[in-house]
């Protein structure tokens, strides 16, 4: 992406997403993180305490606005004006793929590209990152921030955020969904700094953005501990309830393969309905690149394909070299050079 965008990324209000570097998560960790989530109260209950979840708390972790507000939940196309229905029309049914494709390839010379170019943006962090749906489609939640331009800052996103967030849980607890709608990459971050910095005082707080403040191999490590404990846990509950260590390994190998079976029976939906788990994997978009290309994969439902256990935040706006690259199997956007390709 040229620096033109990206300074206009800022302006929005988004550049401390910038700081995100690409991850690998586990499902266990994302889903022990909506299962400790206290529906009604909004309240992560973890073992180093219970943490409030606000939408001023996602504002400081991701670097986003958090006042101000909210955005409506859907559009009234009736109440709209005529420019405004052509705009509806004309993002109504987009993909992720196609919102990136346009993202990348369009001008920003004079002011209505600029403009188009901040929907087109605010369309797609949504999709890919704040606001992730099961379905690989734009939403009516997606498009109402885009009529909304004139007071896109001062918009509570960090609110808008929050209130995804607990839909998704609710369905996913209630509804019993599989999949989980909504940015819980916000939740595990927020769990993360507020553990870590637990009992200190402001002066010796990290700054705000949250996320700038841990490097990739910071979280990875974090995330380490954090499964081995989920795995500790297990082994407890099975001493706990006497289930020997054979039983347990049986348990967890049909656990395994019942997983990988209904993740390949969700890739073959995909490839036919074009839809997929935007909870399993978010699609890499270099911001930096000037020319995008993919790695190989020209259809969502390839680009979109779940690996084992692992969720993939890759809303990367960060530097990874292209080795690390090759061994994922999602889309990239980047700019080759005669040295090496990089992905930011």
């Amino acid at each position: 992406m040229s620096e033109e965008k990206k300074t206009i990324v800022r302006d929005l209000g988004f550049g401390g997403l910038m700081h995100i570097p690409p991850l690998r998560v586990h499902h266990q960790v994302l889903r022990e993180l909506a299962n400790n989530f206290k529906l009604g109260e909004n309240r992560l209950e973890t073992g180093y305490g219970s943490f409030k979840i606000t939408p001023r708390k996602i504002g400081h972790a991701l670097g986003i606005n958090a006042t101000g507000d909210l955005f409506p939940q859907k559009v009234d196309y009736k109440k709209l004006s005529e420019d405004d229905k052509v705009i509806f029309r004309r993002f109504q049914g987009k993909t992720l793929k196609s919102l990136t494709d346009e993202m990348m390839d369009i001008s920003v010379g004079n002011e209505e590209d600029r403009l188009m170019f901040k929907r087109i943006f605010i369309l797609y962090i949504q999709m890919a990152f704040l606001l992730p749906t099961t379905i690989n489609k734009i939403s009516p939640v997606h498009l109402a921030p885009i009529f909304e331009m004139d007071s896109i800052t001062e918009r509570n996103w960090g609110g808008h955020v929050l209130t995804f967030i607990v839909k998704g849980i609710t369905d996913y607890k209630e509804k019993k969904k599989k999949a989980i709608d909504g940015c819980l990459f916000a939740l595990m971050k927020i769990y993360f700094h507020l553990s870590k910095n637990k009992g200190k005082k402001r002066a010796e707080r990290p700054p705000k953005p949250w996320i700038a403040n841990w490097s990739k191999e910071q979280l990875v490590e974090r995330m380490n501990a954090e499964t081995e404990e989920i795995l500790i846990f297990f082994y407890e509950c099975s001493e706990r309830y006497e289930i020997g260590s054979e039983d347990l390994d049986e348990l967890l190998r049909e656990n395994n393969e019942k997983s990988a079976a209904e993740r390949e029976k969700e890739a073959d939906m995909r490839s036919t309905e074009g839809r997929y788990l935007s909870s399993e994997i978010i699609p890499d978009v270099n911001l930096e690149s000037d020319k995008p290309s993919s790695q190989g994969h020209t259809e969502q439902s390839s680009v979109n394909r779940p690996a084992e256990s692992m969720v993939y935040f890759r809303l990367s706006l960060v530097q990874e070299s292209a080795s690390e690259l090759a061994d994922s199997n999602i889309m990239v956007v980047r700019e080759e050079t005669p040295s090496e390709a990089l992905a930011m």
